[in-house]
């Protein structure tokens, strides 16, 4: 299987390491979110929350922001090592854009609610937070791309 992949998109062993490197930082981010951000959900959300926590709503979207345009360069770069192509990158990069307005508005509305739902909180939150979309990403791309081999392969 892992041979496989190497031969289908011809990864050189230096740009394997290379997505073994980003993958990492994208752990590293998770691993020091205390130290790097502010965010007063994760003790909420460690423990058996009952209540929203007290927050800074612009020190917390700022923040959220950060970590979601960090997660979002270390994927893009992930993507390019993994495709080396350029519209894979645009179509990404258009999503990620997308879906964080529209997961922030959502947050927004859901925190500002006369009683927000801490279960909406949670997942909203953890969407902007945890680079879960390279996770749907690399394989929608990688089944298209093994799609379009095998189509073109087939009319020869």
């Amino acid at each position: 299987m892992a041979i496989g992949l190497l031969r289908v998109f011809r990864l050189m062993p230096l740009r394997v390491a290379g997505i073994v490197l980003l993958f990492l930082l994208l752990i590293s981010v998770r691993l020091f979110e205390r130290y790097l951000f502010y965010d007063p959900f994760l003790e909420a959300f460690h423990k058996v929350a009952v209540s929203i926590p007290e927050y800074e709503t612009g020190r917390l979207f700022l923040n959220y922001f950060f970590r979601y345009a960090l997660n979002t360069v270390i994927s893009l770069y992930i993507l390019w090592l993994f495709f080396k192509d350029k519209s894979i990158l645009k179509l990404t990069g258009i999503l990620y854009v997308t879906f964080f307005i529209v997961l922030a508005v959502a947050l927004y509305v859901v925190l500002n609610m006369d009683a927000p739902s801490l279960k909406a909180v949670f997942y909203l939150r953890r969407f902007l937070i945890q680079p879960m979309f390279i996770l749907l990403f690399l394989p929608a791309f990688y089944y298209q791309k093994y799609v379009a081999d095998n189509s073109s392969e087939e009319k020869k």
